[in-house]
């Protein structure tokens, strides 16, 4: 006759490795979500930089005078961004002038861009 235990408490130790093995597995999960939230941010920074860049650009060509108004060109701006713009005479109509201002940069080796497009008139 085996000798009566009685009541047992605490925990196996093959409960502490499951519970344990759960931790882990959400802990992975929470800390994936948390690097992806991250990187959208990040990403979300450098579209919202970029489209200022653009707009500042574009409204400097909107004030300049119609007649001077002309050609294209790149810059670099910030070490990051760089900030091309063209401008197209007699587009889409005679008397008009369609502006493109594109700002492109490098995030992991792959290139995104923002492009800004108006038109002006005479």
């Amino acid at each position: 006759m085996t000798p009566k235990l009685g009541n047992r408490h605490g925990f196996t130790l093959v409960e502490v490795f499951i519970a344990i093995f759960i931790f882990a597995v959400s802990l992975t999960g929470v800390v994936a979500v948390a690097v992806s939230v991250i990187n959208a941010n990040a990403l979300s920074k450098e579209i919202t930089t970029a489209t200022t860049l653009g707009i500042d650009k574009m409204e400097m060509l909107k004030n300049t005078q119609y007649s001077t108004l002309r050609g294209g060109g790149p810059e670099t701006l910030q070490t990051l961004y760089t900030r091309t713009w063209t401008v197209t005479d007699n587009s889409p109509a005679t008397d008009m002038k369609t502006v493109q201002v594109r700002v492109s940069w490098n995030r992991f080796g792959r290139t995104h861009n923002v492009t800004l497009n108006s038109i002006i008139g005479k």
